[in-house]
């Protein structure tokens, strides 16, 4: 599945650099223009969410994943310390 949604972004953003050619040469009539720019619109706004979905993936949002960015870091855990108050056992350096 994740190879049928890379290809359709894909095909979306290529067609979508397609349409920004087309719409910076000259040769296109101003109501194909229009109908053009509509279509790159609700191209950039398709990838714009498969990205949005695909970060969201990869840094686990919503789901006790990583942090948002800007959120404050999680505590240390508390660490066990030696009789001597080092953070090793007495023994591990021994």
């Amino acid at each position: 599945m994740a190879d049928t949604a890379a290809a359709t972004f894909e095909a979306k953003l290529a067609r979508l650099e397609e349409i920004v050619r087309l719409l910076e040469g000259d040769a296109i009539p101003l109501q194909d223009s229009v109908t053009l720019f509509n279509e790159g619109r609700t191209l950039a706004q398709a990838c714009e969410a498969m990205l949005r979905a695909a970060q969201e993936t990869i840094e686990g949002t919503g789901s006790g994943g990583a942090p948002e960015p800007g959120a404050p870091p999680e505590p240390v855990a508390a660490r066990r310390e030696g009789a001597n108050g080092s953070l090793f056992d007495d023994d591990t350096l021994a």
